[in-house]
């Protein structure tokens, strides 16, 4: 046989078995997914997912080192961390408040976030749940208690006397603590250890929540990790913090079981950052800054006043004129002046709403007008540039995203935006990566030249930092200030 026979030969029988190969490949592709494990199907984030998305989703709990507002900036440990690690990924990172842990892992585990970012403690039983990373930090439970209202007249003998040393004085004792936590398995174990009932009540409520019910004695005892329980003992001298009833653990963020990818990058990076000055930096800030206190106290630490500025029933009144969250506003006027009424720009925009002086004029006010009345002005604006999108653009929230452009650059920069994006095919009435697009192209000449373009050059890339800063703080701004409202008024059982 010649090789021109066999290789007709050869391209009949393949040509014959093909179906028969396909089919053997496809049920046993079929039947290979009957072998994986229920966890296995179950929708993870990894880091090529993640990275498409273009967001590090996190779940984060609320306090005065993990994640708060101050001044109206979103701060904290844990949140700086996460800034740090989201830089490292070239990801926006979004964060969503959750104080049920419980109910984070599952969040976790069904794909809704991709990274639990707490002072987790590592624990067997988690470990079945989750994968955690390397640790960030260290730290041991301890009780929190009240110290007698006369301490301070008491020797040191007395005042020992007073509170409880002894894990067995925890007999017949109630201690509230967060839900979902470990600190109620250690109470559990501690109970059974003793051999006496510890009275155990768990409360959706994060941890540093209880400890100040603690120091306003509202309630007598609650469990916290002594870090925090240390710091807080700073903000509230009353507090007793002394007593352990755990032995040192480790503290680490968690990621999905099957997310491996994310959770060697984040190790990798953790063991890296934790070795930098920048770290340490991070860590002393919010741990060992004797200056804490001041913040805690302050009328602009959202987590104890519940308001953003000075200037929040003003933001309210007017903002609820217009139909707009007062939050949003608050952000906007945090993003133009840092609710400084004395601020003055480059370009000669002044006051709480940076407005410039013809658009102050039009609306009633001047560089010696009220901040009360400049925040009218600003929200008139606000209402003015919405009243001119509405027919335009009917959905309210993708209209804000226009509304947060034309008060930065201009209504007309975002028409020409508008122009171009509809005649290169994209989405006139979408602000994301449609007309923020040709904003941003509106620097280049080839563009602000355009036919469709009437107000020529413009400089997009501050119009678009400026539209996702505000946003993206509104939604630190939501994640607080609405949850820290909720929390406070939660009747404890």
């Amino acid at each position: 046989m010649n090789m021109n026979k066999i290789r007709v030969y050869i391209s009949v029988v393949l040509l014959l078995l093909s179906p028969a190969l396909f089919e053997a490949c496809s049920s046993n592709n079929e039947g290979r997914s009957d072998f994986l494990s229920g966890d296995e199907k179950m929708k993870m984030s990894d880091l090529e997912t993640i990275r498409e998305k273009g967001k590090l989703v996190v779940g984060a709990d609320f306090s005065s080192t993990s994640y708060f507002i101050y001044r109206g900036q979103p701060m904290g440990y844990q949140y700086q961390m996460l800034q740090e690690l989201a830089k490292h990924l070239d990801l926006r990172l979004d964060v969503h408040v959750n104080t049920d842990i419980d109910e984070a892992f599952n969040q976790l585990n069904e794909g809704d976030i991709d990274l639990i970012a707490m002072n987790l403690t590592v624990t067997a039983d988690r470990k079945s749940r989750v994968a955690f990373t390397v640790p960030h930090s260290q730290t041991r439970q301890v009780l929190v208690q009240r110290m007698p209202e006369n301490y301070q007249r008491m020797n040191k003998r007395q005042l020992e006397d007073s509170l409880i040393r002894n894990q067995l004085d925890l007999a017949g004792k109630t201690v509230y603590v967060q839900k979902g936590s470990v600190y109620a398995e250690r109470l559990k174990t501690l109970s059974n250890e003793i051999g006496a009932e510890i009275g155990i009540v768990q409360v959706p409520m994060e941890a540093e929540q209880l400890v100040q019910m603690v120091a306003r004695g509202e309630i007598a005892y609650t469990v916290a990790d002594e870090n925090v329980a240390a710091v807080n003992k700073t903000y509230y001298p009353i507090l007793d913090v002394g007593t352990a009833v755990s032995f040192p653990q480790n503290l680490a963020w968690a990621v999905g079981r099957n997310a491996v990818e994310l959770k060697e990058e984040i190790d990798r990076w953790l063991k890296n950052f934790k070795q930098t000055t920048k770290y340490a930096v991070i860590y002393n800030k919010y741990f060992k800054n004797q200056h804490a206190v001041n913040i805690v106290s302050s009328d602009y630490y959202v987590l104890g006043s519940g308001k953003i500025s000075r200037y929040d029933e003003t933001v309210k009144r007017e903002s609820e004129r217009i139909g707009w969250d007062w939050r949003l506003v608050s952000s906007m006027i945090y993003q133009e002046s840092r609710f400084n009424p004395q601020a003055v720009s480059w370009a000669g925009a002044f006051g709480l709403m940076q407005l410039m002086p013809s658009t102050a004029g039009r609306f009633g006010v001047s560089r010696n007008t009220s901040p009360e009345s400049h925040i009218r002005a600003g929200v008139s604006f606000i209402k003015w540039l919405d009243k001119r999108f509405e027919k335009e653009i009917p959905d309210s929230l993708e209209r804000e995203k226009f509304v947060l452009a034309a008060y930065n650059v201009g209504k007309g920069h975002v028409d020409d935006a508008r122009r171009l994006a509809e005649k290169y095919g994209d989405d006139p009435d979408i602000w994301d990566d449609n007309v923020e697009k040709w904003l941003l192209n509106k620097s280049q000449p080839k563009y602000y030249r355009d036919p469709v373009v009437k107000y020529g050059y413009a400089r997009g890339i501050e119009t678009s930092n400026y539209v996702h800063q505000v946003i993206d703080r509104y939604e630190h701004y939501k994640n607080i200030v609405d949850d820290q409202l909720v929390a406070n008024n939660l009747p404890l059982p």
